[in-house]
């Protein structure tokens, strides 16, 4: 892998934005050293450091940074598309859809399909001896929960194309647009008491902080911007969680009414744009350290294996604190002098297994050879009719199930255990089976000749 790594490294074009290739792993990072950092872990369950501390609330302001990902994939949606655009014969930009969502979503769902694959057969396997109790059922409901990024993410591949167009029209105004419908949601659901409007932020929050990410492509964040972002989402954040109804925390916390994640609420947008505009005033100091080669070939190796890390990151953790339960070391308290001392040798710890995880299943992140333009796919169809409409379909599924599956988890599969996804009961099973099924449609429909 060092060899390649050096070769991927030394074939950099001087075009490229190394600067993008940091934020992305950095980000990831970010989140896996927060689980880790967040769990705890008792012989009774799983709590959350931020309830047991409340005054390290405040640290999420800084390590909640999935806005800065998903700003991240806005810019590589956008230069993926329309390098893909250029390519295209006359009048075939449905097959240019299809062959964009099979592209992005192939490095995307291979390792994340055989991270839920494995883990259904292990809990299936563990269910029929009779287990499932314990921190094993408790890891069998929590370890799918980060897969709930990935069904996020997997909305805003399907949404680039469209709201592509509205940006190269519209520019700062289409921002401003889902920006606006994120206030009017929060308006309705906390001034006039609508119910389930409060949903709609999924779209609405997200989309927006990956349309900055378009503007970011065109060159339209500069310093001066940036700056206004960092400073006016800053104050717009504390703002709203001083004088309104959100709470401190930028992640979820157990028992709260109101959570600034699920759904997300303004004050989490606003506070995308502080992290947005932070990042961007890092650009340039960043970028002369980007160009040192050491520094380089260890984000080009990060960028590598960041999703298989981030899938298997918490199995990790959870396998450090089965090891310990087993062999009766002794747990202090969370939060107490002693759980603060053991802190570093459970990260190295989870680290290290992480890394054995990753050696495993790495190999599933390299994504496939395209298919040559021309050639006929696996298919076998002969034109591109209605490769688009298939491909949309593909991502719909696959969003569901992914989705689903965060929400019910491993556990209770011989029970038939559901969760509610847009008021449907989704069971495990049935998400898995979306996943798939959505996959191989998207797949089918990317292989089609232009």
């Amino acid at each position: 892998m060092g060899s390649s790594v050096r070769e991927l490294a030394g074939a950099t074009p001087a075009t490229r934005d190394r600067y993008v290739d940091l934020l992305r792993v950095a980000s990831l990072g970010a989140v896996v050293l927060g689980h880790w950092l967040m769990a705890a872990v008792t012989p009774d369950g799983v709590g959350n450091l931020l309830a047991v501390v409340p005054a390290l609330q405040p640290l999420t302001w800084l390590l909640q940074v999935m806005p800065v990902f998903f700003f991240v994939g806005g810019f590589s949606h956008a230069l993926s598309y329309r390098s893909l655009l250029r390519k295209r014969p006359e009048g075939s930009e449905d097959s240019v859809y299809s062959a964009f969502l099979r592209a992005r979503l192939q490095r995307l769902l291979r390792p994340t399909m055989v991270f839920v694959l494995v883990w259904g057969a292990a809990a299936l396997l563990v269910q029929l001896l009779g287990g499932g109790g314990g921190l094993t059922g408790v890891t069998l409901r929590m370890v799918t929960q980060p897969l709930w990024f990935i069904g996020i993410y997997l909305a805003m591949v399907a949404f680039t194309p469209p709201l592509l167009r509205l940006h190269e029209r519209y520019g700062w105004a289409a921002f401003a647009g889902l920006a606006g419908a994120a206030v009017a949601v929060d308006l309705l659901r906390f001034a006039a008491g609508v119910p389930y409007v409060e949903f709609l932020n999924f779209a609405f929050v997200w989309l927006a902080v990956h349309q900055l990410g378009f503007l970011r492509a065109d060159g339209r964040i500069r310093l001066r911007r940036a700056a206004l972002l960092a400073g006016g989402g800053l104050v717009t954040a504390a703002a709203l969680v001083a004088l309104g109804p959100y709470p401190l925390s930028m992640v979820g916390m157990p028992g709260e009414k109101v959570s600034n994640m699920a759904p997300p609420t303004l004050a989490l947008l606003a506070h995308g744009l502080w992290l947005v505009g932070a990042v961007e005033l890092l650009r340039a100091p960043a970028a002369r350290l980007l160009e040192r080669p050491r520094v380089w070939r260890a984000v080009v190796a990060a960028n590598g294996v960041a999703m298989t890390a981030f899938l298997w990151h918490l199995t990790a953790m959870f396998g450090v604190y089965g090891a310990l339960f087993a062999l009766d070391v002794d747990l202090p308290e969370p939060a107490s002098a002693a759980w603060w001392t053991q802190v570093p040798l459970r990260l190295a710890l989870a680290a290290a297994l992480t890394a054995a995880l990753v050696a495993a299943f790495r190999t599933f992140e390299r994504p496939a050879a395209p298919t040559s333009p021309g050639t006929p796919g696996a298919s076998g169809a002969s034109g591109a009719s209605g490769a688009g409409p298939l491909a949309a379909l593909g991502a719909t599924l696959c969003l569901l199930g992914v989705l689903g599956l965060s929400m019910v988890g491993f556990g209770g599969l011989l029970d038939g255990r559901t969760a509610l996804l847009i008021a449907i009961p989704v069971s495990a099973p049935a998400a898995v089976a979306m996943t798939l099924g959505g996959w191989l449609l998207v797949e089918r429909a990317g292989r089609r000749t232009p």
